[in-house]
């Protein structure tokens, strides 16, 4: 599978020839101001939860794109206000069958709102089963125990993983992410975007070396294999 980052908590992944966007942010992302929106592709786009750094994009690309959008029943709602009718409501529980694969929505401990404040619904992980390999997009999260039931689910191949602290897991609390969903690769996302964020990358990733497993932090706008 590739994954191409866009800086924060943006990144596209491709799986049975279909392309996976998450959590489009692009205007006020310091590190997609040279990306052109218009050429974005999507056939998917997956939402975590309903904070502007995370949907301020979303009715644009979603409507530009003409993808399928899923996400909580309350992100769903919203997007049917705003003039986007092609997507599916989903919440905690059993997994749902696309045309790529399968995805289970999980736990994440975190808060979920829109820009004016209104409720967002419950912020969510996704774990994907598919032919191609199994992933897990944590989204916005702090630790949990609840990640411990994930390998009952899926043999994950990678898993994406916030790493910048303050409002999520800093590196430490993903190793033990990491442990608990019994994966060894992980792609970092949600640090070094604002001060409040910032992490030293070196440090984060020789302590994933020495924990004998292996942190990907692609630089904004590439693609890599997972």
């Amino acid at each position: 599978m590739q994954l191409t980052y866009y800086g924060h908590a943006t990144l596209s992944i491709g799986v049975n020839g279909k392309t996976i966007l998450f959590d489009p942010f692009f205007t006020g992302n310091p590190f997609a101001k040279s990306l052109d929106i218009e050429k974005i592709k999507a056939d998917y786009i997956f939402i975590t939860h309903g904070h502007g750094d995370h949907t301020a994009d979303l009715v644009n690309v979603a409507k530009k794109t003409g993808a399928m959008c899923v996400g909580a029943a309350e992100v769903v709602g919203w997007l049917k206000k705003n003039g986007v009718d092609n997507a599916h409501p989903l919440n905690h529980g059993g997994p749902v069958a696309f045309d790529f694969g399968k995805v289970r929505a999980v736990n994440a401990i975190h808060s979920s709102s829109f820009a004016d404040g209104s409720y967002a619904g419950n912020p969510l992980g996704y774990v994907f089963t598919t032919s191609e390999g199994d992933f897990y997009m944590a989204g916005d999260t702090a630790l949990t125990m609840d990640m411990q039931l994930i390998p009952l689910w899926a043999r994950l191949q990678f898993a994406v993983m916030p790493i910048g602290g303050n409002y999520t897991m800093d590196p430490a609390d993903a190793i033990h992410a990491s442990d608990f969903v019994k994966c060894d690769k992980v792609v970092g996302v949600h640090y070094n975007t604002w001060p409040i964020i910032a992490i030293d990358t070196e440090k984060a990733m020789a302590e994933f070396t020495a924990a004998g497993k292996q942190l990907l932090l692609p630089r904004p706008g590439e693609t890599i294999e997972v």
